[in-house]
């Protein structure tokens, strides 16, 4: 049984993400982060809550360039605020559709404004505002001299680098899918519906210690499975049916994403080479993924394994990608990407690939990159495609 990490961080983690960002942002002339997401807020704060689910209410994070974050939230979610590091908590009674907090954060952003000085937010890639951009814009349009800057490297830097808590939390959550995927033999059955497969298997993750599971896909079908993201149906299990679950289960924020292939009662030649393929393409992507190296490194070292039975690699444009507190996060095993891999990242391996008429196959674990190369987080899956 692995051991149970402590859940939270002490204070010391969030002041070093803090002095981390405060370094970046005095080499980059910023005189703050303004936050609006949830990873982004919790990254440095802590405040770790499932009412984000609701759109309702704006929550905003202010990084100084010195000295501790400043939180501008509505006050339902003041007490939770306390509970943190954070000391310097500014609410307003919401949601308040004329004034959600703008005057509050005007209030706080103006000495920087009269300044003129530059404030980062994030605007690249796999971003988003998360406040009305009606609001947005009053706020612009009420501090005349602040100039808005793009942070997204900055953050995208930071959050990409997990410390050894972050890795123990994203380790143990991987152990606990693991353990249940190793049980699935066990609760799968021809003549199963598969919406009872997912129903049965979402009760045994939590089961073995998940907090939750906001992600779980998957198909079945004859020779294999034509899409990934479709919820299940009724169709029951079928003999030749080739069955895959895929899973971003958390626990204390974090996630795991990885996936399992198996074959009901029988695999064709077919469905056996493409897990085969895909087997070794995910050791060439273990091989590859060590300090030096880079995302496309690694995309290379697996579409050449892949390009056996399908040049295109499936066609889903990367395969793999940062896991943390998103399911998906930076960087990205694509062509594109040069992003340079260092110790501490943790990163999926996803190849796939297309095969027969128009089926798809799917491979997926999770590693940390160590000093001396990829560090599985997850129970390695058979060399084998395993028959239930």
């Amino acid at each position: 049984m692995t051991t149970i990490p402590e859940r939270g961080f002490p204070e010391a983690e969030f002041a070093t993400r803090t002095a981390k960002a405060q370094a970046a942002m005095a080499r980059d002339g910023l005189a703050g982060l303004l936050l609006t997401t949830e990873p982004e807020m919790r990254y440095f704060s802590g405040f770790h809550t499932l009412f984000w689910q609701s759109p309702t209410r704006p929550w905003f994070l202010f990084v100084p360039a010195t000295g501790k974050p400043v939180a501008v939230i509505p006050e339902i979610g003041a007490e939770l605020m306390r509970a943190t590091w954070i000391e310097d908590i500014r609410t307003w009674s919401a949601p308040a559709p004329d004034d959600d907090g703008i005057s509050l954060l005007t209030e706080l952003l103006a000495p920087h404004a009269s300044r003129r000085e530059v404030v980062g937010l994030l605007k690249g890639h796999e971003t988003h505002l998360r406040m009305p951009l009606n609001d947005y814009e009053r706020l612009l349009a009420g501090l005349a001299g602040l100039r808005i800057a793009d942070a997204t490297g900055l953050i995208r830097d930071l959050r990409m680098v997990k410390s050894e808590r972050e890795v123990e939390k994203i380790g143990y959550a991987s152990a606990i899918a693991s353990r249940s995927f190793a049980r699935l033999p066990e609760m799968a059955y021809q003549g199963q519906p598969l919406e009872d497969v997912f129903r049965t298997f979402r009760r045994e993750m939590l089961r073995q210690g998940a907090d939750d599971i906001p992600y779980l896909v998957g198909g079945a079908d004859q020779g294999g499975y034509h899409d990934v993201i479709s919820p299940p149906s009724r169709r029951p299990l079928a003999r030749g049916d080739i069955l895959m679950l895929d899973t971003g289960s958390t626990w204390d924020g974090y996630f795991c994403d990885f996936d399992r292939n198996w074959a009901i009662g029988s695999a064709d030649d077919a469905s056996r080479r493409a897990y085969d393929v895909l087997w070794r393409a995910t050791e060439a992507g273990l091989a590859t993924a060590r300090p030096g190296a880079t995302c496309r490194d690694i995309f290379k070292a697996m579409q050449g394994v892949i390009a056996e039975v399908d040049s295109r690699g499936g066609d889903v444009g990367r395969l793999g990608h940062g896991l943390g507190m998103q399911l998906t996060e930076w960087p990205s095993h694509a062509a594109w990407d040069t992003t340079e891999i260092v110790e501490n990242m943790v990163l999926t391996l996803e190849p796939s690939l297309s095969y027969g008429d128009g089926r798809i196959m799917v491979h997926e674990e999770n590693i940390v990159v160590r000093k001396g190369g990829a560090q599985l987080l997850t129970e390695r899956a058979a060399p084998e495609l395993p028959i239930i």
